[in-house]
C-alpha cells in the first residue's frame, strides 16, 4: 500500500509530527513525549469512566430479568423454580 501523506495545512504548528522521519532535538522529543502521555491519560480515563457505566448497566440489566424471572406470577414447571419459591405459610 502506498503511504498516505497528510494534506499541507495553513497551520504548521496543528500538523502531525512523526519523530522517526523528522531530525528533532532531545528536549522536542521530550516534549512530544509528554504531550502524549497527557493525551493518553486524559483520554483512558474517560474510557475507564465509559466502561464502568456499561459494566453497571448491563449488571443491572442481567439482575432485572433475573428477578423477573424468580418472581413471575405462573413460573415454568421446571424444578429450579419450583425449589426458588417461597414455601406458603398457613394462616
Amino acid at each position: 500500500m502506498a503511504e498516505k501523506k497528510p494534506p499541507k495545512s495553513d497551520f504548521p504548528f496543528a500538523t502531525k509530527i512523526d519523530p522517526t522521519k523528522e531530525n528533532l532535538s532531545q528536549d522536542q522529543m521530550h516534549f512530544i513525549r509528554q504531550a502524549e502521555l497527557e493525551q493518553w491519560k486524559k483520554n483512558t480515563s474517560k474510557l475507564r469512566t465509559r466502561n464502568v457505566v456499561t459494566g453497571l448497566a448491563i449488571g443491572a440489566l442481567v439482575l432485572g430479568i433475573c428477578i423477573l424471572y424468580v418472581n413471575c406470577k405462573s413460573p415454568r414447571s421446571g424444578s429450579w423454580t419450583k425449589s426458588m419459591r417461597r414455601p406458603s405459610v398457613p394462616d
